[in-house]
């Protein structure tokens, strides 16, 4: 399984969530521009050095590389429809989760509308913090495949 960040801005939210990865055993895709270093002497700083044992990879652009990637994905938005448990996942599918301010851009909604889900919320509720919301995707993906 892959946890994909789209431009993410807070590095305690990436620091949890590289967490979640390691516990778990799912890589980590960054989309860049980020809101931070990922340098070893950055991540020590920000009292993020647990990164060690878990395979990150930046890259420059989303919608390229998931044209070319040959497994499922799904998006998490607070704009889709469909909940998320109402998909399937498998063991290499990758979860895709936008910024904290901005989301993800409308570009990847139009283009693959039925590829979104999203978390049930009270009416009037904008969003949960990024790292919650990637924990709860990355264990209903694992609750479906028995928990490894």
């Amino acid at each position: 399984m892959k946890v994909i960040l789209y431009r993410p801005q807070i590095p305690q939210n990436s620091g949890n969530i590289v967490r979640s990865c390691k516990v778990t055993g799912a890589e980590l895709v960054l989309v860049r521009p980020l809101g931070f270093k990922t340098d070893d002497r950055s991540l020590k700083r920000a009292g993020l050095d647990y990164w060690d044992g878990v395979s990150v990879t930046e890259i420059d652009d989303l919608m390229t590389y998931l044209e070319v990637l040959d497994t499922t994905f799904y998006f998490f938005s607070s704009h889709a429809k469909q909940l998320y448990t109402d998909v399937s996942y498998d063991q290499d599918c990758s979860l895709v989760f936008g910024s904290e301010s901005a989301g993800l851009p409308a570009k990847y909604l139009e283009k693959w509308p039925d590829k979104f889900v999203t978390l049930p919320m009270q009416n009037g509720s904008r969003c949960l913090n990024l790292s919650t919301a990637v924990g709860i995707g990355i264990y209903e993906a694992l609750r479906q495949q028995n928990f490894f």
